[in-house]
């Protein structure tokens, strides 16, 4: 049996994963972060973007954070998130049409929304519609 480690993902709004798993792979400020049990300890921000937990079955889930804080311990990873949301859950097309709003909120077709709002519009659905790519490699659905 591989050696595991407890981590714990949680939104604003609920917890979205607890239990053992053997890895997990986020997205930290400043590139990828790979967690392995017995990791040095860590604070950390992180991208929007997925989260990755293999499970000591070997499986693996995903998970979109739009960024928070990725703490880690010996042997727990916890995962503080304003917004997280399983794979399977997220809606493709409204990541498509949010991208479509900031890229033409950008391109000042639509006057309503400012500039720093309209780029972080679009960095978020980008990594949203990345997540939803990546899942879909790995086999899954892919969104609603």
């Amino acid at each position: 049996m591989p050696s595991t480690m407890r981590c714990e993902i949680v939104s604003a709004e609920r917890e979205m994963f607890s239990g053992k798993v053997t890895m997990v792979v986020a997205s930290g400020a400043v590139g990828d972060l790979g967690i392995l049990p017995h990791h040095t300890p860590l604070l950390t921000s992180l991208q929007p973007g997925p989260v990755r937990v293999q499970l000591d079955d070997g499986t693996e889930e995903l998970f979109y954070v739009n960024g928070g804080y990725l703490e880690v311990q010996p042997k727990e990873v916890t995962i503080l998130a304003d917004v997280a949301e399983r794979v399977e859950e997220m809606d493709e097309q409204a990541a498509e049409a949010a991208r479509v709003a900031a890229r033409e909120a950008l391109e000042g077709k639509n006057k309503d929304m400012d500039y720093s709002a309209a780029a972080a519009q679009l960095a978020e659905s980008l990594a949203q519609l990345r997540t939803i790519e990546h899942l879909r490699r790995k086999g899954g659905r892919g969104g609603k």
